[in-house]
């Protein structure tokens, strides 16, 4: 073997000088000569004594082989820090392999690989392959990623010795990117939507979001997926450091190894820049506008928490994960199983990656259950590990970094705004939280505050921090009770709206804009509860009762209503609504006894206010109570009273309700001619006022009544139309109540499997409501007493089964095509 060398598992070491043909003219040919004498000498101390064999010499290079890969790394640190000072700076790179020895030296591709290795790097730095790092281990170096190198078809895994930043390899994809030491997951349409705005001309795309949403991932992975496209390559430039913006175009600078002003030194190269953190030094943002302007083949990716607002910007909002991307992401941080608190937690946490990642981190201790459970300390109960960038080591910590930005009048705001749950609109900041319109854009623009519609929101981590600042701020009082104020007004504005759509139907605008405000009414009611303000307290909630009927929320409005009714029993007008209130939603939760106490109290405290459309309505309810009481005749004269109130009063469309209650007693009562009479009457006042929800109900009423008579044809198209009516609105109780009807008449000719899986979606529907009438819950049972008594317990459970996971408009649409199908 020639010369001895090193066979087997061989260490290649190529060196060269850096500029020589610069330093010959600088030095001149006698006085270059003495210095590459001695940078020979230098170069065979430091390789000689660890066994390294000289393979070749050439010039100012050299091709050297090691027994082994930590005697090789000796000698690289060692020529590199005996040439730090002079005028010669030597490039290194270092491979381990397996090459094939012959009489002529090595051959085989690791000589070939050490080779390009080496030349990819700067004076003054050493590189090393993967399989030398896995050699000598990780210590000491720094990864710089994956790289592709002239001949190889594969990247290839490049570390560097030491922390020293250098400019980016010179390697054909020429980039720095950094690879994160935790896996990439999910985020497959976001990276396919980044990489094609980059690959569709965007010059400059910023993509922002709040601290923790995963800008930075979705970065470096929509980066890397467009590698090929940049010839100049993809430099990653990191100003999390960076504080002062008159630093940003040096400190890109630096990472491009620029000798001359930046866009000299861009110039007309393809290039792609993935500028992180710009948020801090935001300022900086015209001078990167004009860069971009300057070379046009250059493009800049941008993460901030604000847009830059430059000529030319293409702004894109990171999302939070999906709900199978965040359960995901926390099972493989965590090793875990998904189950349904998995989902819960994340959803908690809004999603966020970063908020996902640091409970994961608390999973070797707690249960996903207990860390949901203890999420009112979520700020600080999740934390990042030592290795974490400080601003996010705690959800706290990030989102202060987001709050320190903002300028003082900002983050006045910003706690104010901490005031609200649920999200809120323009005119409640303006009037609840005295804000301005451009300091309001500005946390928009900064990711603090999202603007989704006509409506504003913080995501939850987030709100917690304001919530949690605007407690101790010298305005709370203040500004608390203006909220309360406020929502007061707004539900008592909407409360007639509410009405008439729930008589009325139509698209329910009113209901979906009160809907969303749940939250904020909580708040203010809790407000003026704990300040000792009964009677508003009272006065908010009896205005509520009918959003709670109606948002799915019928117990939490009976224990609120009751709360308030206790805190002071003076004869007042607002006294009153809340007492009929209370009585509505006891009767729709199907406590009658404490139905007719409440409608009985509510007419005393109406008389004493001298309310008498507050009697009639009471007197109507008292009447409805007893009739769910069994007390028919005694229902039957209040039903009459109340009918002759309205009358008296003019109000026709409380007359078409009453006139249908008179019908159901007459029914009840035996007196069939009569009910049908009466039900028709209602449905002609019905149709001629417009009131299409009404002339639903009546529809589904006269339908099982026509059943009763034996008219299956006449209950077929009257349970059609009311369907078809009922369909277009699709509010909840309407819309269970006409899958009751429908299951009565399909089991009442005999299609009780069909019935059943009505039935199924009839009880989804019934849970999330949180209750109604007993007469409702009365014709499901009797419905489902029959059905099972033709078919197996097995299927009538699977009928059922089928059916809850029938989402409402779909459970509409079967009804009517079973009706449809049976009458064909």
């Amino acid at each position: 073997m020639e010369r001895g060398l090193p066979s087997g598992t061989v260490t290649f070491l190529f060196s060269d000088v850096e500029g020589s043909t610069k330093l010959l003219h600088a030095l001149g040919t006698e006085s270059y000569m003495r210095v590459i004498n001695d940078h020979r000498r230098v170069m065979r101390d430091a390789f000689q004594p660890r066994g390294g064999v000289e393979v070749g010499t050439e010039g100012d290079s050299f091709f050297v082989a090691f027994p082994t890969a930590e005697g090789a790394l000796d000698a690289a640190r060692e020529m590199t820090a005996r040439f730090s000072d002079g005028p010669i700076h030597i490039r290194i790179g270092l491979h381990t392999g397996h090459p094939q020895v012959s009489d002529e030296g090595y051959f085989g591709i690791d000589i070939h690989l050490a080779a390009r290795i080496a030349a990819a790097g700067h004076g003054g730095q050493v590189l090393v392959s993967g399989a030398t790092a896995a050699a000598v281990g990780t210590d000491g170096l720094r990864d710089l990623g994956e790289h592709r190198l002239k001949d190889f078809d594969k990247p290839v895994a490049i570390y560097q010795v030491g922390d020293e930043r250098f400019a980016p390899l010179k390697t054909i994809s020429n980039t720095n990117l950094p690879r994160p030491a935790s896996s990439f997951l999910g985020r497959e349409r976001e990276v396919e939507e980044v990489a094609a705005l980059l690959q569709d001309g965007g010059r400059v795309l910023t993509l922002t979001g709040p601290g923790g949403t995963g800008k930075t991932r979705l970065a470096i992975q929509a980066a890397a997926a467009v590698l090929g496209e940049f010839k100049a390559g993809v430099f990653w430039v990191d100003l999390a450091p960076v504080t002062d913006p008159v630093l940003v175009a040096g400190t890109i600078g630096q990472v491009l190894g620029a000798q001359e002003s930046l866009a000299a030194h861009i110039g007309e190269r393809e290039m792609l820049l993935v500028i992180d953190n710009l948020e801090q030094v935001i300022q900086a943002a015209p001078e990167l506008a004009e860069l971009a302007e300057r070379c046009p083949k250059l493009r800049l990716l941008v993460t901030s928490r604000e847009r830059m607002r430059v000529r030319g910007e293409v702004e894109y909002a990171v999302p939070p994960l999906s709900d199978a991307e965040a359960a995901a992401l926390f099972c493989l941080r965590a090793g875990v199983e998904a189950d349904d608190a998995v989902g819960r937690l994340c959803r908690a946490l809004d999603n966020m990656p970063l908020a996902i990642e640091l409970a994961a981190a608390r999973a070797a201790v707690l249960t996903p259950a207990q860390i949901l459970d203890r999420l009112a300390a979520r700020l600080d109960l999740l934390k990042g590990g030592r290795d974490a960038d400080p601003r996010q080591q705690t959800l706290r910590a990030t989102i202060e970094w987001s709050h320190d930005l903002l300028r003082a009048d900002e983050q006045a705001l910003f706690v104010r705004l901490g005031v609200f749950a649920g999200g809120w609109t323009l005119g409640a900041a303006e009037e609840v939280a005295s804000a301005e319109l451009d300091e309001l854009q500005s946390l928009v623009d900064k990711s603090l505050v999202r603007h989704l519609g006509d409506r504003f929101e913080m995501l939850e981590t987030i709100r917690a921090y304001a919530a949690e600042r605007f407690q101790n701020a010298a305005e709370h009082d203040d500004v608390r009770a203006r909220h309360a104020t406020y929502y007061l007004n707004l539900a008592e504005t909407a409360l007639p709206h509410l009405r008439l759509e729930e008589r009325h139907g139509g698209d329910r605008q009113w209901l979906q804009r009160q809907a969303v405000e749940l939250d904020n009414y909580r708040v203010a009611l809790d407000h003026l509860v704990a300040g000792g303000d009964p009677q508003r307290a009272i006065q908010l909630a009896g205005a509520l009762e009918t959003l709670w009927a109606n948002a799915n929320a019928i117990a939490e409005g009976r224990r609120r209503l009751d709360q308030v009714l206790a805190l002071d029993s003076a004869p007042t007008a607002a006294r009153a609504r809340a007492l009929d209130g209370a009585a509505e939603l006891a009767h729709f939760s199907g406590e009658t006894g404490a139905a007719q106490e409440l409608s009985e109290e509510a007419i005393r405290a109406y008389r004493a206010v001298g309310d008498e459309m507050g009697v009639a309505e009471a007197t109507a309810g008292l009447a409805a109570a007893l009739a769910e009481s069994g007390e028919w005749e005694r229902a039957r004269h209040l039903f009459v009273e109340s009918l002759e109130r309205f009358r008296a009063l003019g109000d026709q469309e409380h007359e078409m309700w009453a006139t249908r209650s008179l019908a159901w007693a007459s029914w009840a009562l035996g007196d069939l001619p009569q009910a049908r009479a009466l039900y028709e009457d209602a449905l002609r006042q019905s149709r001629a006022a417009g009131a299409r929800l009404f002339e639903a109900v009546v529809l589904g009423a006269l339908s099982g009544l026509s059943l009763e008579d034996g008219r299956f044809d006449d209950a077929r198209t009257e349970i059609t139309e009311s369907l078809r009516i009922k369909r277009e609105v699709l509010a909840p109780t309407p819309t269970m109540i006409g899958l009751g009807h429908a299951a009565t008449f399909l089991s009442a000719t005999g299609h009780r499997r069909e019935a059943a899986r009505l039935i199924g979606a009839f009880d989804a529907l019934l849970e999330d409501i949180g209750g109604s009438e007993p007469w409702v819950v009365r014709m499901r049972e009797d419905t489902l007493a029959e059905v099972r008594h033709s078919l197996s317990a097995d299927e009538v459970n699977d009928a059922l089964e089928a059916g809850r996971k029938l989402p409402p408009d779909k459970a509409m649409d079967l009804s009517l095509e079973l009706l449809e199908r049976r009458g064909s």
